[in-house]
């Protein structure tokens, strides 16, 4: 039987919290029993069923169970542009709602790399590519991530970082510095869930998940891998930018459809060094819920 309860320490007041999972009996039925199982490998983590689920998010009649998710996972949407439920056409314009500047203040301080995203985040420093940890007990090789034994090769001893969006999380993700990013490389897979109990369950999950890919060159961090993590139910992964623009600290990358999803970045060697409390609490194994623009590391 897997544990589906899930802790994580909130960074503004330091407290060990209970995640509140959405979709829990849907998860606990599909990782712990053998019908389940069978419909998770068959059906739920192919490309089909994700795409399905998200046009259907993607249909008027979907914004009616915008209320009752709201106010499941506990949504504050004074932050939201759009503060009423009553002002999206559908479940995917709120899922992807855009938040007021105020809400998320961005560190402009060059010496500080600043979170991407919103989310619940682990940090790694001096790590071996070819056994990145993906969770406790769990790992996989980095040039199988990127398809690309050179790109890997790169990061060797470098700093990974891992931020898991929740369903109820603000789902644009956006630039940790300046600098000009390239092209971002997409690469097809499966649609696993990226919550702690499947990534305990399935190995690589990282690896066998659809993925884009972005080398971003920083202004003040060296180059920098961007990654996007596809997960069950994430209809699409927009990219927003345009490859090979300056963009400025905290500037719009893209932004998730609905389903949890993962940002990863990876810096080299010597580049940063990540705050003490996201490392301690990484080896702790729980994970710190940070928001997009707060400092996590610095030059």
């Amino acid at each position: 039987m897997i544990i589906l309860t899930i802790y994580y320490i909130d960074r503004k007041t330091g407290k060990k919290e209970k995640e509140t999972v959405a979709g829990e009996k849907f998860l606990r039925w599909i990782n712990d029993t053998k019908m389940g199982n069978s419909i998770l490998e068959t059906f739920v983590r192919k490309k089909l069923f994700s795409i399905l689920y998200g046009k259907l998010q993607d249909l008027s009649i979907s914004k009616k169970k915008i209320p009752g998710f709201i106010n499941a996972l506990d949504i504050d949407m004074s932050e939201a542009v759009k503060e009423s439920h009553d002002m999206y056409s559908n479940f995917n314009d709120f899922f992807a709602r855009r938040l007021k500047d105020d809400t998320r203040p961005i560190n402009k301080d060059n010496n500080i790399l600043i979170s991407p995203a919103d989310g619940r985040v682990f940090a790694y420093e001096n790590i071996d590519i070819n056994k990145v940890l993906q969770i406790k007990g769990s790992h996989y090789s980095l040039e199988e991530l990127l398809q690309s034994k050179s790109l890997a090769s790169k990061y060797e001893n470098g700093t990974c970082i891992v931020i898991r969006l929740c369903p109820a999380d603000y789902h644009r993700f956006h630039f940790p510095d300046g600098g000009v990013a390239e092209k971002s490389k997409f690469i097809d897979g499966y649609y696993y869930s990226v919550n702690p109990m499947t990534l305990r369950k399935f190995t690589e999950v990282y690896c066998r998940n659809k993925r884009e890919i972005t080398v971003f060159k920083s202004n003040n961090f060296g180059e920098v891998l961007l990654i996007e993590v596809g997960a069950t139910c994430v209809g699409s992964i927009i990219q927003t930018y345009e490859p090979n623009i300056k963009v400025n600290k905290g500037d719009e990358k893209g932004y998730f459809k609905f389903g949890g999803s993962t940002v990863i970045m990876f810096i080299k060697k010597g580049q940063v060094k990540i705050d003490r409390d996201i490392i301690e609490n990484t080896k702790n194994h729980i994970e710190t819920k940070i928001n997009m623009g707060e400092g996590i590391g610095k030059k």
